[in-house]
């Protein structure tokens, strides 16, 4: 092929899939693609995966459904690119990927493509569980390992969303709390600690263990009161920012530039900030 040719892109006339597959295959291309793209391994894509995974959150969180369509692409090409590298290692196919993906919905959804049958949400949720809960322990009984009621949880996932679903795991062979209540004195208990080891002159490492449990036991609690922790998170770090960015107007607006108000004057800016809101 001529670089001439090399250069065009690749056909309209093609399914939109598979001009995608087209381009990303060019822009592997050893002669004529492109040397970002080139230089770009496993390990390498993933941070961009998962960043494209919270631009697709965000756009959602701000009802920006237009903003949604471009995101989700950005997402799904983070696919092709996988498929890709697998192919030039002759792992497998973008269609191996779909064809897996297809066989695992239809087996996950018996009631839906077979004879099974739940009767709400939450049955079909746990029904899925169990699902991969068996499959999970078919993958350990294949290796020669004991199963584990914490198999198959991503090490990548954000720290929050991972502790909740540790707990989550553990409850089921009735590792848990009954309710919250006794969640909230574990929380106090924390905080004690934290303070004990402050009072100590403790190091960081202690501190961060510390901390840590602090940071779990309030998962719990959020986990108890049916919230997700992350997506609490996530709105509080809203909260704070618009408050905070009204807190810096009204700072521009009652004091002179360059100077530099004391904790007690940005106090009283942030309640009345908060006071704005109610």
């Amino acid at each position: 092929m001529t670089p001439s040719k090399l250069k065009a892109a690749p056909s309209e006339n093609l399914a939109p899939i598979d001009r995608l597959l087209a381009i990303m295959a060019r822009l592997r291309d050893p002669a004529a693609g492109c040397p970002w793209d080139l230089e770009q391994d496993f390990p390498t894509i993933v941070p961009h995966t998962i960043e494209e995974a919270y631009e697709v959150a965000d756009a959602i969180e701000r009802g920006r459904m237009d903003e949604l369509k471009s995101e989700l692409g950005d997402l799904l090409f983070q696919v092709i690119f996988y498929a890709q590298m697998a192919r030039e290692r002759g792992l497998y196919e973008f269609d191996d990927i779909v064809r897996t993906l297809n066989d695992k919905m239809i087996r996950r959804h018996p009631h839906v493509f077979a004879d099974g049958a739940v009767d709400s949400a939450d049955a079909q949720t746990l029904a899925w569980e169990e699902q991969k809960a068996g499959e999970r322990a078919a993958e350990a009984a294949a290796k020669g390992a004991a199963a584990s009621q914490l198999d198959g949880l991503p090490l990548g996932l954000p720290a929050l969303t991972r502790a909740a679903k540790l707990q989550k795991r553990a409850a089921r062979i009735g590792f848990d709390w009954p309710e919250a209540a006794p969640v909230l004195d574990k929380i106090v208990e924390e905080v004690d600690e934290i303070k004990a080891e402050l009072v100590q002159g403790s190091g960081r490492d202690r501190l961060a263990d510390e901390v840590g449990d602090l940071l779990f036991a309030v998962t719990n609690l959020a986990r108890h009161l049916e919230l997700d922790p992350e997506q609490t998170l996530r709105g509080a770090n809203a909260k704070f920012e618009r408050r905070f960015r009204r807190l810096e107007a009204l700072l521009a607006q009652r004091h002179d530039p360059g100077t530099r108000p004391g904790l007690d004057a940005l106090e009283a800016l942030w309640q009345a900030v908060k006071q704005e809101e109610r």
